[in-house]
């Protein structure tokens, strides 16, 4: 190993590497390409910073002076793009590597300029690094190494023709590798493609997944999913915890409420920016936050220290999220839990979920209120600031506090400082109480008859109250009620009988006289009269099978040969199907003198038009229109004999008759005729439009220009 890169792990406190960075810095495979399968949290990132140093550095202990990249790291996300920047910048610092970014959401500019500078390692997302080649800015003639992590989830993601498309424009001297938990067809193929006899490495296993994981499902009422996320937030508090959602709005609804139970919170989704999101993983970082509620944006690559708690508020999809998730914490030898959440419905798909994982889980039901209590004794006995010295600041207030105070006043004081600074827990109902619960056997009974029946309109919802009043009951010693066509049949504890009896007294009457009577065994329903008009019962008869007559074949008749056929022929067809009897297959015989059959006669071309029948041929009139009717002769077809087209009737109204000079007739008056002037002003005409000689027109009332404005009620 480089003695720049040793000294920057020791200096980090690597004392022995994970199976898969040993495995990747075997010497045995120099320069080839490789195809590495490893689990989440298992130092995937160092691992491939480790596994391309010689390649970069070669014989040289420190890099020369940047320019053209040297390497490309390809991840799918933005936070993993930036978490691996951060790696490979503690990994190279000795070296004097240049680290640059690209990723979506950050200015291109800046990015842009920092390239320009020159940089010895690019780390990219897909669509960023190839917006950066398609506009010239980067320059991958000198890279020496490409690095897919994650490759699974970036074809998942629908990064496929921007990998191809960056890939085909590195020089095809350079060295590939691919990092991804899962190794797919798709995954096998991009590499067929793109690699040089990849040397396959396979450290998924580690004989276990997610060893250092403690898996917890726990079993909740559906109306006690939200408030059970709170218990178990309180039961551990994880100095970081990450609840993960499937929604972006299940994630904007815990985040309120989880702020507003006083938990220092942050989200973290995909409709956020990315300073947004940086921000927000940084204060985790930070300790500003302690709680995270994200969805699957942050189920890859995410690299918190002190993560110690991973809840699933909602089950993932698939399995594959499943151990992404959980893969958040337990990470580099670490300790975490990751806690699922099932309401009692969800129960199966938890179990295909950790099975597809093969991972196993403890059962149980999420923290109660009494548990939460009796976890923060045990945190609070254990605190260490019971155990320190008081200081010389604190000296002084202690004497005061002790002389002032008993004992029990400063331990009340004390526990409820320390209790106001934490939430207060749910109560949680069982986890069973939604579902079903079973009836209890009913034990050994005696059958009652009362004589009212269906006919006398008796509903159980009558009888079971009237029971209760009169026999000194409760309905849990009435079992079964039958209502019958006559009668009604109760069932009662053999325990309850006697006292059913002596509230009943010797009249052994219910309410509005109905007469109790005690059977000495149960009653046979199936013997009962049926109700009148009612259905009778379903009888099952057995099924009578007739024997099948099958139509013999024109072969199989002991007749004499079947007759010739007719030469007659019947709808352009020959009669060549009679039965024994004489008679047409599916006919009547026909009559004698019908229409003979229809004979096609050959096409006769008569100049240019074809001819129709016996009809002579259309011939278009003068004038360029044509008939209304072929009948009689040439003639235009017309309703009468007039000479006036377009009339009903002789004594009819004409139709519009058009005037000379283009302009519609002022009235139809005197016989619809024409008038050839305008008729002249009449003093007995009371048209409005009428003018007297001399005088002027008067303005219409009510409306129009001439109208005066109505103003309230009354007349204007």
């Amino acid at each position: 190993m480089i003695q720049t890169i040793q000294d920057a792990l020791t200096e980090r406190g690597y004392t022995d590497l994970t199976p898969v960075q040993t495995e990747v810095t075997n010497t045995e495979y120099g320069d080839a390409d490789l195809l590495v399968s490893a689990q989440t949290g298992s130092g995937k990132t160092v691992a491939f910073g480790l596994a391309i140093a010689p390649t970069l550095l070669g014989d040289a202990l420190k890099f020369d002076r940047a320019a053209a990249p040297l390497a490309l790291i390809i991840a799918p996300t933005r936070e993993l793009a930036l978490q691996v920047k951060r790696e490979l910048m503690w990994l190279y610092a000795k070296a004097g590597a240049v680290v640059a970014s690209c990723v979506g959401g950050m200015d291109m500019r800046d990015e842009r300029r920092a390239l320009d500078r020159g940089a010895h390692i690019v780390v990219a997302t897909p669509g960023r690094l190839r917006d950066h080649i398609q506009r010239g800015s980067i320059d991958l003639s000198e890279a020496r190494a490409v690095v897919l992590d994650e490759a699974d989830e970036m074809l998942d993601l629908g990064f496929r023709e921007d990998l191809e498309f960056i890939l085909s424009e590195a020089p095809e001297t350079r060295r590939t590798l691919m990092f991804s938990a899962t190794v797919p067809a798709s995954i096998a193929k991009l590499a067929k493609s793109y690699q040089k006899d990849a040397v396959r490495v396979t450290t998924k296993a580690e004989n276990s997944q997610h060893s250092d994981i403690e898996y917890r499902a726990m079993a909740v009422a559906p109306r006690d999913a939200e408030n059970s996320l709170i218990n178990v937030l309180r039961y551990y508090e994880a100095p970081n915890a990450i609840v993960f959602c499937n929604t972006r709005a299940m994630v904007n609804r815990l985040t309120t409420r989880f702020s507003n139970r006083g938990f220092s919170v942050v989200a973290l989704s995909g409709e956020l920016s990315q300073n947004e999101r940086t921000h927000a993983l940084q204060s985790l970082r930070d300790g500003r936050a302690r709680v995270c509620v994200a969805t699957d944006v942050a189920a890859r690559g995410i690299d918190l220290p002190n993560l110690e708690l991973v809840i699933h508020a909602e089950l993932p999809n698939n399995h594959e999220t499943l151990l992404h998730r959980s893969g958040r914490t337990g990470r580099a030898g670490r300790k975490g839990v990751s806690a699922l959440i099932v309401p009692a419905k969800m129960r199966r798909k938890a179990e295909r979920l950790l099975q597809g994982a093969k991972v196993k889980a403890e059962w149980g039901e999420a923290p109660s209120a009494d548990d939460v209590n009796a976890r923060d004794e045990e945190r609070l006995f254990n605190d260490p600031v019971w155990t320190d010295t008081a200081t010389d600041s604190e000296a002084g207030l202690v004497t005061k506090l002790v002389e002032r105070f008993s004992p029990e006043q400063v331990a009340t004081a004390y526990t409820r400082l320390f209790r106001e600074r934490q939430s207060a827990p749910e109560d949680l109902a069982p986890a069973s109480s939604d579902a079903p619960k079973a009836r209890p056997a009913f034990g050994a009974s005696v059958w009652f008859s009362i004589s009212v029946g269906r006919k006398d309109n008796a509903e159980p919802r009558w009888l079971l109250p009237a029971m209760c009043r009169a026999g000194d009951l409760t309905k849990d010693d009435i079992g079964a009620i039958r209502i019958q066509q006559n009668a009604s049949f109760v069932e009662i504890l053999k325990s309850s009988e006697e006292g059913f009896l002596r509230a009943l007294g010797e009249g052994m009457k219910l309410e509005d006289g109905a007469i109790v009577t005690r059977l000495d065994k149960a009653p046979d329903f199936t013997s009962m009269p049926r109700p009148e008009g009612g259905k009778k019962p379903y009888e099952k008869k057995p099924y009578d099978k007739k024997p099948y007559d099958k139509k013999p074949h024109r072969g199989d008749f002991d007749t004499p040969p079947r007759p010739a056929a007719t030469e007659q022929p019947r709808n352009g067809k020959r009669i060549s199907d009679a039965r024994p009897d004489g008679a047409v297959t599916g006919h009547k015989p026909r009559p004698a003198g019908d229409k003979k059959p229809y004979e096609k006669k050959p096409y006769e071309k008569k100049g240019d038009k074809k001819p129709y029948g016996d009809k002579p041929a259309y011939d278009k009139k003068p004038g360029g229109k044509k008939p209304f009717k072929k009948a009689d002769g040439d003639k235009p077809f017309r309703k009468t004999d007039g000479d006036k087209p377009f009339k009903k009737a002789d004594g009819d109204k004409p139709r519009f008759d058009k005037k000379p000079g283009g302009k519609k007739p002022f009235s139809k008056a005197d016989g619809g005729k024409p008038a050839g002037k305008r008729p002249a002003a009449s003093p007995n005409d009371t048209s409005k439009r009428f003018t007297p000689p001399g005088g002027k027109a008067k303005p219409r009332v009510g409306k129009g220009a001439g109208a005066k404005p109505y103003k309230g009620k009354g007349k204007p």
